[in-house]
This record gives structure tokens, C-alpha cells and sequence, in this order.
């Protein structure tokens, strides 16, 4: 419910330079990766079930 309510709180900001990214599944505002546009948690989550094509472990 808080997480919610931040997300309208940045919505109804007048200055669009205050906008903070935000993750679209969990709307975590920290560890944002803007080519996804998830955070680091909910990426890594999706890709490990194979759910983001191009995405694969790295292994060497």
C-alpha cells in the first residue's frame, strides 16, 4: 500500500525533473535498470525463470 501511494505521490509532482524511476512490477525506486525497466531483484527473478528474452546466465 505505501509503495502504491509513492508511485501516485511522483505521478502529481509539478517539476518533471524530480521523477524517480521506478520498477513497473514492484515499484522499488533503488536498483532501477532503465533498459528493462525493472529493478535488480525483479530482473533477476524473471530472468533466471527464462521470462526476458536475449537474457541468459553468464557462465565461464
Amino acid at each position: 500500500m505505501a509503495k502504491k501511494c509513492m508511485m501516485y505521490r511522483e505521478i502529481r509532482r509539478q517539476n518533471p525533473i524530480q521523477v524517480r524511476n521506478r520498477c513497473r512490477l514492484c515499484g522499488r525506486p533503488r536498483g532501477y535498470i532503465r533498459r528493462f525497466g525493472l529493478c535488480r531483484i525483479c530482473f533477476r527473478d524473471l530472468a533466471l525463470k527464462g521470462q526476458i528474452p536475449g537474457v541468459v546466465k553468464s557462465s565461464w
